[in-house]
């Protein structure tokens, strides 16, 4: 069976393909008030092997499945094992050529009943989001499962890309389960993956709408589609000011943005973000970040602020995000510097929580910023405020290109502040940073 989905250029709108019924988804967060995750015995090896019993076989979790190597590589077992991962790996190969074709079904035939289900739903969701590479790659050999004779682990690391064909590929790691139907190794259950740090994407636990733009896919859930056309024109105008602090010189190929509702912002990604987190960048791999917007917590005049700081983090962090809090400030400043999009400071939103933070105790450090995941909202909120009016200083003083390399410096090469102010602005950082709070402490009266 073949799809007719196109994939022209421009903006379009699809839901995830319905199911067959024969067969029978270092982040910057926005504070809220904007609106805005025992060795099986030989014998038993094989035994199933080479005779084919029957087995049961799940999809699981790599880093948390029951399982064990299936034994060294000059044993007559560990051989077995290897021509096992072939066939295994023959099958996956057999799916992804399926999947880029928009064959649905040869796509679920290499599962079990019980596996098509959730197959059709991931395959649905792909679909809409217009898969264009999907390349699975086995990591090492089958393992047999204990206590479940017959089933057997087969860890699948697997590289994407959506819309554009050419992209640097994102990565997800799964863990497989298969058991034999005789000499023809067969799929049961996919479960979603959960490595870190990205957690579980959208398109594994979730039914999609998706809309496509120039620079931009947006894609919620069936419920929420309405806000496709909407989100999709307010999305591709943020892309437009995120490309200028691509910092490495490179924009992203495609900004991905998903809009959760309650349940999916629980759930994707891994969820458990803090309370006031409106949105937050996670980084997929090969350069990528996906972007995911709290719908309950949003009002339509935030969104397109939230976005422009958003993509901006896509923009500009680096493949793995960051992990040095005292550089908190500047990562988010620049975010909020581009979501402001260059009104005046004092049409600043967070300037009245800025004012609160200054006069309730601040320390006066910029590197100490970095607010607890259970912070009240002005402390969040005075936080990135700033945050955003240290680095619009820097910009008014040395321009937004200077800036721009001082943060790649910083946060994509990890030199110390201390080198990057001398070699980016020729001054000592102890006196940038001093003239920075004197500014906040200006602006904040």
């Amino acid at each position: 069976m073949t799809d007719g989905d196109e994939q022209a250029p421009g903006p379009a709108v699809s839901d995830g393909e319905q199911p067959d019924p024969a067969v029978a988804a270092s982040s910057g967060a926005l504070r809220r008030r904007r609106g805005w995750p025992l060795w099986t015995a030989l014998a038993l090896v094989l035994a199933l092997v080479a005779c084919g019993v029957p087995g049961v076989l799940l999809l699981g979790l790599v880093g948390d499945a029951a399982g064990r190597p299936a034994a060294g590589r000059d044993d007559p077992a560990a051989a077995a094992a290897r021509r096992l991962g072939v066939r295994m790996t023959a099958q996956l190969d057999r799916q992804a050529s399926a999947l880029l074709g928009g064959d649905r079904a040869g796509f679920l035939a290499v599962a079990e009943p019980a596996a098509r289900p959730d197959l059709t739903r991931r395959y649905a969701a792909l679909r809409a989001l217009r898969v264009t590479v999907w390349q699975p790659t086995a990591d090492g050999v089958p393992a047999a499962v204990d206590g479940r004779p017959g089933e057997w682990r087969l860890a699948v690391t697997v590289r994407y890309c959506f819309v554009v064909p050419g992209c640097t590929p994102s990565t997800v790691e799964i863990g497989t389960r298969w058991h034999l139907v005789g000499e023809e190794p067969r799929l049961l259950a996919v479960e979603e993956s959960r490595a870190k740090p990205a957690g579980a994407r959208p398109w594994e636990v979730s039914d999609l709408a998706v809309a496509v733009g120039k620079r931009t896919v947006v894609a919620t859930t069936p419920a929420l589609r309405a806000k496709l056309p909407g989100l999709l024109a307010q999305a591709e105008a943020a892309a437009t000011v995120a490309d200028r602090y691509a910092v490495t010189g490179t924009p992203p190929d495609r900004y991905l943005v998903f809009y959760a509702g309650r349940a999916e912002w629980q759930r994707w990604y891994g969820g458990g973000r803090p309370k006031w987190t409106a949105g937050y960048a996670v980084g997929v791999g090969g350069g990528h970040h996906d972007v995911v917007l709290n719908a309950p917590s949003l009002t339509s005049a935030g969104v397109d602020e939230l976005l422009r700081h958003e993509l901006t983090h896509a923009a500009s962090l680096p493949d793995h995000g960051y992990s040095d809090r005292s550089s908190w400030w500047l990562v988010e400043g620049l975010a909020e510097y581009a979501g402001a999009d260059g009104q005046p400071v004092g049409r600043y939103e967070g300037l009245a929580e800025v004012r609160t933070l200054v006069h309730g105790g601040w320390t006066g450090r910029l590197d100490s910023l970095a607010p607890a995941d259970d912070a009240a909202d002005d402390r969040v909120g005075g936080s990135y405020g700033v945050g955003y009016l240290a680095v619009r200083h820097l910009v008014d003083r040395y321009g937004e290109q200077r800036v721009l390399d001082f943060f790649r410096t910083v946060v994509h090469e990890h030199r110390s502040l201390d080198d990057a102010a001398d070699q980016m602005f020729g001054e000592r950082w102890s006196a940038l940073h001093d003239d920075c709070v004197a500014y906040v402490r200006a602006v904040a009266g």
